[in-house]
């Protein structure tokens, strides 16, 4: 062995017992946690719908780049639970212009004004969406207009008198940057920020839905939302969107809405058909979760909730439906990962320990 070879092979040595953190980085990671499960209608403190996606690495936590995926009541409230604040989000996506995935944006705007929030925050989602009878579903003018109940009460120049310098004078909707995109039913990236990509396709539920998908090197994840397939009443294949399990192809981890199916009119349910057959059900989620090659389908924003007499107005044939109830009616669509029934703040985390 040459002197050049011992000294190098000396230094490998003092090298290979230093900590890691000398000599390797810290490795990436991405976190999945669903900030409310419950709606329309309030159920058992549960909060709106709506999901955390944070990527980052082992030493931060997972906290690079913060995304919330719709925003429902008590959404601000989730957030806090994992030590997130409204000034530490980067993007909120909208899968739709539905009240019960959107009530909590405005307690995120306002509190993102007045206690930090220094970088615009940028808000994802559909432009303007037609309807057949004669409006259109606005995301933008949502957007544009969330403060106006505060404009008109005088809380927003109550604010900006007694905190001049403090805050942004322009008002909350200053710090706010709408990027919207036309849904199509092939995939296309949306939104990017370092090493994430969130793309998004059109899907059904009503106009301008869509639904998302976020890659990172830590893994990936797509989120449905509700959607729906496009037939809309039986006979049909599916309940589930054919685009978006084009978009969820090989992702980790599947997020969606879920209907069980004791609520189908089919079975003697007195759920209106409109509103069934515009969800995905558990067991044709669990179909299509296994054809899509994820290793976790999480069921979220569940319909009925679990314990509930009610779903709304409609009963709950049988009795209250328990976890078990939904995750053997994904099963029984043939999914043979991990099935992780929505109560608000169930989390996975990517890659897995």
């Amino acid at each position: 062995m040459t002197k050049l070879m011992r000294i190098t092979a000396y230094l490998l040595a003092i090298l290979g017992g230093l900590p890691a953190a000398y000599g390797t980085q810290a490795a990436p990671c991405l976190v999945v946690t669903l900030t409310g499960t419950s709606g329309p209608p309030p159920f058992n403190g549960l909060a709106g719908p709506g999901t955390l996606v944070r990527y980052g690495d082992d030493a931060n936590d997972c906290r690079s780049v913060l995304m919330q995926f719709d925003a429902g009541r008590g959404t601000l409230m989730r957030l806090s639970q994992v030590g997130v604040q409204a000034s530490q989000l980067n993007a909120v996506f909208f899968t739709h212009m539905h009240s019960d995935h959107m009530e909590g944006f405005s307690d995120i705007v306002q509190m993102r004004w007045i206690f930090g929030g220094h970088q615009k925050l940028d808000v994802v989602c559909s432009t303007d969406a037609k309807t057949q009878l004669g409006f259109a579903l606005s995301c933008s003018k949502f957007v544009a207009h969330i403060n106006d109940a505060y404009e008109q009460s005088g809380e927003t120049a109550y604010r900006n008198a007694e905190m001049k310098g403090l805050i942004d004078a322009a008002g909350p909707v200053a710090g706010l940057n709408v990027i919207t995109f036309d849904p199509k039913d092939d995939s296309q990236a949306v939104w990017t920020s370092g090493d994430v990509k969130v793309s998004a396709v059109r899907t059904t539920h009503i106009p301008g839905y869509v639904a998302f998908r976020v890659d990172t090197p830590a893994g990936s994840i797509a989120i449905g939302g509700d959607s729906s397939n496009d037939v809309q009443e039986p006979p049909r294949k599916t309940s589930t969107s054919d685009e978006f399990e084009k978009l969820a192809k090989g992702a980790d981890v599947i997020v969606n809405t879920t209907i069980h199916p004791v609520l189908s009119p089919e079975r003697g349910a007195t759920t209106p058909p409109p509103v069934y057959y515009r969800q995905s059900n558990a067991t044709d989620l669990g179909a299509m979760a296994q054809r899509d090659g994820a290793k976790y389908l999480m069921l979220t924003h569940l319909a009925p909730p679990i314990g509930a007499t009610m779903q709304g107005t409609v009963k709950v044939q049988g009795g209250p439906l328990t976890a078990q109830d939904y995750k053997k009616a994904a099963q029984d669509g043939g999914f043979t990962g991990d099935v992780i029934v929505g109560t608000d703040l169930a989390s996975v985390k990517l890659p897995p320990k």
